[in-house]
Formats: C-alpha cells, structure tokens, sequence
C-alpha cells in the first residue's frame, strides 16, 4: 500500500508539471512533429506512385519492359550500341547472409553498354574473397568482373581507400563510375535508369538512391528501420536533393579522374564517411546532386540483428557529424547534430508527458491524489491529441513504405517478392521512442570520444579528418553490426557461409520462377 500511495502521488505531482505552460508548448510541438512527417512521408508516397503508375502504364499499353524503360523503342540494338560505358566499383569487407543475393542482382543488370564490375578488397585474406572469386568464376563468360586488392588504408577509412583503388583499375573509356556498397539489391533497369538520367542532364554531379530496409523481426532491426524513414523523404523528391546515401553513388567517370572539385584529395586526405564528404564538396561548388524516383532499393537486415549491433551503428551514424573537409561545413554539420537532438528528445518527451496523464487519471478513483482541473482540461485532450498525430503518422509510414515495397516488386520481376505483411508496426512505433531516445546520447558520445570502431578498425578522427588508424583484427568483433557479416573468419566457416547462401539464393530463385 505504502508503494502504491507513493507511485500516486508522484503520479499527480508529474501530471501537475507537465500542465505548466512550458510543457504544454512541449505537448504541442510533439503533435506538430508527427504531423509534420506525416506530411513528408505522404509527398514521398506520392512521388513514388507516380512512378509505380507510370509502369503500369507502360506495361497495359504493350511494353512488357516498363521496368526497364519507359520506350521500348530504346531497347533496340541501334540504341543500345550507343550507350556509354559504365565501371561500377564494389568496396568489400566480410561476408555475410545477403551479401550473394545481393552481388548476384549487381552483376545481373540488363544495361546494354558495356560494363565493368570491380570487387575491392583489402586483402585477399579478406572472407568476401572466396565467395566473389567462386562468383565470378560462375558469370566469367557472361560478365566482365575482376577483383581489386586496395591493400590497407593509412589516411582514410578502409572503405574509400577501397573506392578510390576501384577508381584508379577502371577502364579508361568508362564515362560514368556507380559506387555501390554490398548491401545494395539492385533492380534489373537500375544502371540503365540512371546512366539515362545522367546523359539527359550533364548538369548531374552526383547522382543516388536509398535502401528500403526491411526488418527482420528483432527490436534492433526495427530501430534500424525507423532511422532510415525520415531520411528516405529527402530521397523521394523526384529530382534534386541536398542528400546522398554512400550505398548507390552514380557519378562522372571523368571527375575523378582530373580530381574535379577535390573529389578525390577530399576523400583520401583524411576522408571517413563517402557521402557526407562528396556532399560537402557539391554543396561547396553548388553542383547538382539527382535522386531518380526508381531509385529505391531492398535491403533486408540480418536475421540475428541484436540490439547491441543496432546501438553500435548508430553510433556510426552519428559519427558522421564529427567529420568535415572545412568550416562551412563543420557549421552544418553542428546545425545538424543540434537540430536532431532537439528534435528527437521533443519527439520522445510528450509520450512520457501523456504517460503521466493518463497514469494519474487511471488511480484518481482509487488514491487520495484527485486528478486536478488541469489534468482534465489540458493534459488529457493533449495526450489523445497526440495519440490521433500517432496514429496518422503511423498511417503516412505504412503508406509510403506499401508504396515503396510495390514499387521494388515492380521494378523486379523477377526477384524474390517484397511483403509488407511481415513489418510489425507495434514494434514500428516501439523503435520510435528507442530510436530518438537513444540518438541524442550517441550523438554526445560520438562528439566527446571522436573515435569509432568500423567494422574492427578503429578511426580516430582530429579536425575533422581521420588522424588514426588501429586495426583491432581479431580482438574487435568478429561479425559488421548492420550485415552481420564476418570480418575475418577461416577458410573452413566461409565455404560453409557461402554454401548456405548460394543454397538460399538457389532455393528463392527457384521458388520465384515456379511462381512465374
């Protein structure tokens, strides 16, 4: 009894707080935030349709090929024959459950110019070695694909010293150089898109696209899912954007190649994060950075996915603010790391608020603590306020990630299906809290430590740009945090590991066809 009294009375004295004015304005600007990517997630829903639209469209009026272009016309050898070259460089490190599937549809593309596909590793003790040679060994008569050895990064994170070595191996002729990273599901019609789009707009300095994840049942997983929500309404614009996603990066062959803009002393020079560095150098020079509606790309997440392997890529994520190439760009990166810490805690806040309220309002018939006139007129219409702002914005994601999930469907047909029947959306709303909770205390801890562990290497970053590097090996994790990749392994384990995926990947695409 003791215990209950003083849980209503601290019940009553937090519901009497949280009807102050202050926490009212915070009550409210939760509402609003809801609303607000509600909003984005509907205009993102609407940009995409137009294109799942577009296909169908394409499809009932006799072009069978809409997934791949809008004119079949353009399909015809004398157009085809024209199409510009294009090197597409894969940076790799550890193997994992996905990883096969995913090469397959990268080396699988129905572009008709030539292309050239270049695995990177560090070393060919590197456990994605094995698996890429036995599958390119499988394609050597129908694909042009060798494998890079970068050897080890001294000035930059492993994973650009990896691009850079690709880029230096490409073909002399290749116009355009497509940087993915080995959790990309390409379409079929990817390439094809959006080498289009570059010989249509010259303009284009970088061009991009984003992962539609898709949870594998664990918390982890589903706060991996909701992170990447409010991002992917910057990615769905259509056309122009301010943002670039390091896993699909489309850009001139040439740029590199005369180092444009800095690109490439940018990124060696200390560079840790891709995207955020060539984003900083577009944004310097005003260039154009273009996310083609098709540009949505599967990505399911590792069935184990624990909670602790979620934490530890936010971490990176947030990581990211802490690097820059100047002071222009330190500046928004701090704009950033302020912005979203303040708006994940007031996201979070107002449910704990409505907590409350509705706590004291439950035991006022059975305490001596009587819900107060304020709880009554305030603080009960705000926390049912906000829970029809939830609700709408748990409408605008399930919609716009049915739009996104028909639109991969579309875009390959032939490819194991996407469901939107296994997202768990009481667990959607769980990971919202977790997720913007958790962001703002990995945010300070990436800002005060100014060092990460990247897939068992260790970066230290000062002034912004990588200033050390310790290569952790076998007393790091064994197994990358989003992949669940392993990172060095031996022999006897990766063929086992390759086995099973290449017997998955057999099994998914069989099912598919019996299906067809």
């Amino acid at each position: 009894m003791a215990a209950l009294e003083s849980i209503d009375a601290f019940l009553a004295a937090a519901s009497r707080v949280c009807c102050s004015p202050f926490a009212m304005f915070v009550q409210i600007q939760g509402c609003f935030i809801c609303l607000f990517l509600a909003l984005g997630w509907s205009f993102a829903a609407f940009v995409r349709s137009r294109v799942t639209r577009r296909i169908k469209h394409n499809i009932d009026g006799g072009n069978s090929f809409g997934f791949i272009c809008d004119d079949i016309n353009d399909l015809e050898h004398s157009v085809q024959v024209n199409l510009p070259r294009v090197s597409v460089v894969m940076p790799l490190k550890g193997f994992g459950e996905h990883n096969l599937q995913n090469w397959r549809s990268q080396i699988t593309s129905l572009y008709g110019g030539p292309l050239e596909y270049l695995f990177v590793v560090e070393s060919v003790e590197d456990p994605a070695y094995p698996p890429v040679s036995m599958l390119i060994s499988e394609f050597k008569d129908s694909v042009n694909a060798k494998i890079v050895v970068a050897g080890l990064s001294t000035t930059c994170s492993q994973k650009i010293h990896n691009q850079l070595a690709g880029v230096e191996k490409m073909h002399k002729e290749s116009k355009y150089v497509l940087f993915l990273d080995d959790d990309v599901r390409l379409h079929p019609g990817t390439i094809g898109a959006l080498t289009a789009e570059m010989e249509k707009n010259p303009e284009i300095f970088i061009q991009t696209g984003y992962p539609l994840d898709l949870p594998s049942g664990s918390l982890g997983s589903y706060c991996i899912y909701e992170y990447h929500m409010p991002c992917s309404m910057g990615f769905a614009t259509g056309g122009k954007t301010f943002f670039l996603w390091g896993g699909c990066m489309m850009m001139h062959a040439e740029d590199f190649r005369k180092d444009a803009y800095g690109v490439v002393t940018g990124l060696r020079d200390g560079g840790y994060s891709d995207d955020m560095t060539l984003a900083a150098i577009a944004g310097a020079h005003k260039k154009l950075i273009f996310s083609p509606p098709v540009a949505v790309f599967p990505h399911p997440l590792q069935s184990d996915l624990t909670f602790p392997r979620y934490w530890n890529y936010l971490r990176k994520q947030t990581f990211v603010l802490e690097s820059y190439i100047d002071n222009v760009n330190w500046m928004m990166n701090r704009a950033l790391f302020s912005s979203h810490i303040y708006l994940s805690w007031s996201f979070v806040v107002p449910y704990f608020m409505a907590m409350m309220h509705i706590g004291a309002a439950l035991r006022a018939p059975y305490s001596k603590y009587p819900v107060t006139e304020k709880t009554s007129s305030y603080g009960l219409p705000l926390s049912g306020c906000l829970a029809v702002c939830t609700i709408v914005e748990l409408l605008a994601m399930w919609n716009l990630t049915k739009v996104e999930v028909q639109l991969c469907n579309m875009l390959s047909p032939e490819g194991p299906r996407v469901s939107l029947r296994s997202y768990n959306w009481g667990l959607v709303f769980v990971a919202m809290l977790v997720d913007n909770f958790l962001y703002p205390i990995s945010s300070m801890r990436s800002h005060f430590s100014q060092t990460i562990n990247w897939s068992g290497i260790r970066y230290h970053l000062k002034r912004g740009k990588v200033d050390k590097i310790e290569r952790l090996n076998e007393k790091g994790s064994k197994f990358s945090d989003l992949g669940g990749k392993n990172l060095y392994g031996w022999p006897g384990q990766l063929n086992g590991l390759f086995l099973w995926s290449f017997s998955k990947g057999f099994q998914q695409w069989n099912h598919t066809k019996k299906g067809s």
